[in-house]
């Protein structure tokens, strides 16, 4: 009886390390957390005034990107560009909204004709721009984020 007593008193004393709760540190949480969601998309696209009232995420978006490219193709219309030869090219910007929603063109991509034959076509986007509507940024877990993204203007001259 003594040796089941002491066997059963030796048993707890060695098991009570797996009683004890098991404490993580910040650092481990953190990374741990940094690793489950995904840094290349947001919780929210950047958005204009008149895309607020849509409901899911894509409908926004489109929305964005509808009001931008309609705005700079507006812009771009009231433009009289005299060229020698035909232009059909697609301008791809690739544009990057800040926190405080401020757009800023980071690279113009256009081929080497249209440049040639219109060289202040940089310069006319870039004014069409500085007429937009306040622009709201995108937001990630609750954060106003930069986002960044291209947006291709087809263009047709004769």
């Amino acid at each position: 009886m003594k040796q089941i007593a002491i066997f059963f008193i030796f048993l707890v004393l060695v098991s009570c390390q797996y009683f004890e709760a098991k404490k993580t540190s910040k650092d481990a949480i953190l990374k741990k957390e940094l690793k489950t969601f995904n840094w290349n998309e947001v919780d929210t696209y950047p958005s204009f005034p008149v895309c607020d009232s849509l409901d899911t995420l894509t409908n926004k978006k489109q929305c964005f990107e509808t009001t931008l490219a309609n705005h700079i193709s507006t812009q771009l219309a009231k433009q009289t560009f005299v060229v020698t030869q035909d232009i059909n090219d697609t301008i791809v910007l690739e544009l990057l909204i800040t926190e405080k929603g401020q757009l800023q063109i980071k690279q113009f991509t256009a081929d080497s004709l249209t440049l040639a034959e219109l060289p202040n076509i940089k310069q006319v986007i870039e004014t069409s721009l500085d007429s937009l509507p306040p622009i709201y940024a995108a937001i990630k877990r609750g954060q106003q984020v930069k986002s960044q993204f291209k947006l291709p203007i087809i263009l047709q001259v004769n």
